[in-house]
């Protein structure tokens, strides 16, 4: 379990991250959104044990990171912008790897190696932008770690090698009870992956929420009557937007989808539909409820 109690960070007294509390379920796979400059990679570096934060607690499994060598066995951390030592090749790289994770799996190196299909003998260097992002997925999850995290994982792959890649992170989180956190502006590249969402602007976590919670406690309703009606049949229920077309209402509303029923079935709707939201859907919803313009954070 990771957990994260009321951490501050400055820089040159600037601060950047404000009194953030989390906590990251082992065996889950956490998102962490926000728009550039918000704070996320500090944290997720702070997690990470790079940096040490100025005030708060940082703690794996009730244990401090910063400079625990034990932990950082056991843990991986890619960055948005990849670093390899010069001029080796993937095999060099892979034994640098072996060296510092004693968890090293060799046999499923090899097996990920014919499945990306990339030279190991090629330097790492030669290799595109995307090609050199596969090669960090298949060291990292090679190293079997516990902990893994990503700060904007899934930029410059193609959409087979990004699936193919999910797909052996969700294998791990099962299998393993591998704890990923990921870090990302991209409501959509983490919808089909995470188990919890949190939001960070301006150093600050707006909010944070299991997705299941989230997906259950809020509803994009049709409606439609024969005879006009009063909006005064909407009372009781939290409405988060409401607007009509012609004679359809479609309205965007926050609690149990009973209690939704019960309000608006005596009314004898001729149409009532609950139709699927999106992640990012239900996120511009929930912050413009707490009074944020979702573009001025995830945008």
């Amino acid at each position: 379990m990771i957990q994260i109690s009321n951490i501050d960070k400055n820089f040159e007294k600037e601060p950047v991250l404000q009194q953030v509390s989390l906590t990251i379920q082992k065996g889950s796979i956490y998102g962490l959104l926000g728009s550039n400059g918000a704070g996320k990679t500090t944290l997720l570096k702070t997690i990470a044990g790079i940096i040490k934060q100025d005030d708060g607690t940082c703690q794996i499994e009730n244990q401090q990171v910063f400079e625990n060598t034990s932990l950082k066995e056991r843990m991986i951390f890619l960055p948005d912008a990849l670093y390899f030592f010069s001029h080796y090749t993937v095999a060099q790289m892979a034994y640098f790897y072996q060296d510092m994770y004693p968890h090293w799996n060799q046999e499923r190196f090899v097996q990920m190696q014919k499945a990306l299909d990339l030279q190991v003998d090629r330097k790492i260097h030669r290799f595109s932008k995307g090609m050199q992002r596969q090669v960090a997925f298949w060291l990292a999850l090679c190293a079997m770690p516990d902990y893994l995290i990503l700060d904007e994982p899934f930029d410059g792959l193609d959409p087979v090698i990004r699936k193919k890649i999910k797909s052996w992170i969700i294998q791990d989180v099962a299998e393993r009870e591998m704890t990923v956190m990921i870090s990302s502006h991209n409501l959509r590249e983490v919808e089909d992956i995470c188990d919890a969402i949190g939001i960070i602007h301006r150093g600050k976590l707006l909010l944070e929420k299991d997705l299941d919670d989230l997906k259950s406690d809020i509803h994009k309703v049709q409606l439609a009557f024969k005879s006009p009606v009063e909006d005064s049949i909407f009372k009781g229920l939290n409405i988060l937007h409401q607007e009509k077309r012609g004679s359809v209402y479609v309205c965007i509303i926050k609690g149990h989808i009973e209690t939704i029923e019960q309000t608006l079935q005596p009314y004898n709707p001729v149409v009532f539909d609950i139709l699927p939201l999106t992640l990012e859907e239900i996120f511009i919803y929930e912050m413009e409820g707490v009074g944020y313009a979702i573009e001025n954070i995830l945008l």
